[in-house]
């Protein structure tokens, strides 16, 4: 079988890689060694720049629709169980409030799309409805990725199929979406390297029809999204996009124990169901490369984080759509052999940065905890005083591990070849996010004049040169574009506000949604713009600065 890409893996990172490539007109096969999705507890969000790439793939609406309803309170709050008062209480709005502070919102601060609660066992299954009814996308499951070899112009791809009968792929490309024990990234000999195997901990899944219509219960917490309990072993409990499961992480030994503590947090006698428990490990990892040759690698294949702060599956999602329009400029012969080249440049750095994140959220986590005293149980003077000391330390450290929006939608990348790598720009921080168009930044949600998003006018299969004075000449680089055979778009909007968050009159913004270059007037030398964004040649960097000072 011939395809030209081969992708091995079809979790959400592996789904969202095939349905963006077959949007595209590329054809891929998805290799996955499970028969259907399963029914089991993994991530449960989708952070905003996700969303916004799901809206960009046409399918956020869907999500939305199978996720957790829109006015359900995203609170995170610490409790001793659910009929006792919350020792703290952090209010986050819900997705239709946070919609309606985007709509109201002109200065490029916040998110087209807010997050999004759901459950992994619900948005696999989406996606794969979506992938299969491509007509450019075969999905292959029941069938096992056994090795690869890798010869001039392809890879011959080894699978075994469900009758067990040994099945060769030949593709132009292979990419590695196959999880943390990776065969694709063993086989390619790429270390992880990092902190393995940091703690152990049992997730339990639990279905309770009850449990979310009768919070609160007695004076116990309102309705939140995750509860975190103090005292005891470690343990907090989701709640799902249903809202009648609810997912435990604790450090116990036991199924049984797992039980316990669900009852334990409830703390009143509901009907319920343990669907799932197993053990997982905490890991920090990063893959040393993330591919080699005419193979990739996205997701945990390539970066493994604590959950704590939710980056993972959404980082893996960001490793795609980065992937998904290289390979697609490639393979459709204008895109230049620097563009693949960067996506290891691009994306691991963005990798390391995620792998700090999720260290700083799990380390804010752990913070608290410590200060839990044995007497913070107790109705009495000194139990008063335990409460409000966590209260007080947690109302500090609790925020690192939900407040990631700079980590989400503030990350630009840094000394790529194939963008105008102006020295300097904007500190990275993880909690708070400065919009700007500094070369290689994600590019700002703004409304225009007309109610429209611009990042809805902005064509997910080519550059778009965006013209906010509306006042420049833009044939030059059309033609150095055409030159090379790749696709760009003209945009015009002159707009005082935008241009005052933009900074500049002229912002290049590349296929992914990220700046490429920016500047008041085009550079003397358009050529060597349009060859280096599209990964055919470096640049003279002094060309290309002559229009972004």
């Amino acid at each position: 079988m011939k395809t030209q890409v081969v992708i091995v893996g079809a979790g959400p990172v592996g789904l969202t890689l095939a349905i963006d490539l077959g949007m595209r007109g590329i054809e891929c096969l998805l290799v996955e060694q499970k028969a259907e999705p399963q029914f089991l507890p993994k991530m449960e969000r989708c952070n905003a720049r996700t969303m916004e790439i799901f809206r960009r793939l046409g399918i956020a609406d869907r999500i939305r629709a199978a996720g957790m309803p829109q006015d359900v309170p995203m609170d995170i709050q610490i409790i001793r169980s659910m009929t006792e008062p919350a020792i703290l209480r952090l209010p986050y709005p819900s997705v239709a409030e946070a919609r309606l502070l985007t709509r109201e919102s002109d200065d490029g601060s916040l998110p087209l799309e807010p997050y999004q609660l759901i459950s992994q066992y619900t948005l696999e299954p989406l996606l794969l409805g979506v992938a299969e009814q491509l007509p450019t996308v075969t999905v292959m499951r029941s069938t096992t990725f056994l090795e690869f070899t890798e010869r001039a112009g392809s890879v011959l791809v080894t699978v075994k199929d469900p009758d067990g009968v040994r099945r060769t792929l030949e593709a132009a490309y292979l990419v590695g979406c196959d999880g943390g024990a990776s065969r694709v990234r063993k086989q390619l000999g790429i270390r992880l390297e990092g902190e393995g195997d940091i703690a152990r901990l049992r997730q339990g899944l639990f279905y309770c029809e009850q449990l979310y219509e009768r919070l609160p219960m007695g004076n116990g917490p309102r309705r939140g999204r995750h509860y975190l309990v103090a005292g005891g072993p470690p343990t907090f409990m989701i709640m799902q996009d249903s809202t009648r499961h609810w997912t435990i992480h604790s450090a116990v030994e036991s199924d049984e124990e797992m039980r316990r503590s669900f009852e334990r947090i409830i703390g009143v006698p509901l009907p319920y169901d343990m669907l799932h428990c197993g053990e997982w490990r905490q890991n920090l990892l990063l893959a040393e490369r993330y591919g080699k040759g005419r193979v990739f690698l996205a997701g945990d294949a390539a970066h493994l984080v604590i959950p704590t702060g939710g980056l993972g599956m959404n980082t893996g999602v960001g490793d795609a759509t980065d992937l998904a329009w290289k390979l697609a400029a490639t393979l459709q012969g204008w895109g230049g052999p620097g563009l693949l080249a960067s996506y290891e440049a691009e994306r691991r750095q963005i990798g390391e940065r995620v792998v700090g994140a999720s260290r700083y959220a799990s380390l804010g986590y752990r913070a608290w905890l410590t200060e839990v005293r044995p007497e913070i149980a107790d109705d009495t003077p000194a139990g008063a005083s335990a409460r409000a000391h966590v209260a007080e330390v947690a109302n500090v450290e609790q925020r690192k591990s939900n407040e990631m929006i700079g980590a989400e939608l503030g990350y630009r990348y840094v000394d790529s070849s194939i963008i105008d790598n102006v020295p300097g720009g904007p500190q990275h921080d993880l909690r708070a996010y400065l919009p700007t168009t500094w070369p290689g930044a994600r590019l700002p949600h703004m409304w225009l004049n007309d109610g429209s998003a611009i990042q809805d006018r902005l064509r997910s299969d080519r550059y778009t040169l965006i013209d906010v004075a509306g006042a420049h000449d833009a044939k030059p680089l059309r033609a150095a574009f055409e030159a090379l055979g790749a696709p760009l778009d003209v945009l015009v909007v002159p707009d005082s506000a935008l241009r005052a968050v933009y900074e500049r009159d002229l912002i290049l913004v590349r296929p992914d949604m990220h700046v490429a270059w920016r500047g008041d007037r085009l550079p003397q030398t358009v050529d060597g713009l349009a060859s280096r964004v599209t990964g055919h040649s470096y640049m003279n960097r002094a060309s290309c600065l002559t229009g972004s000072r």
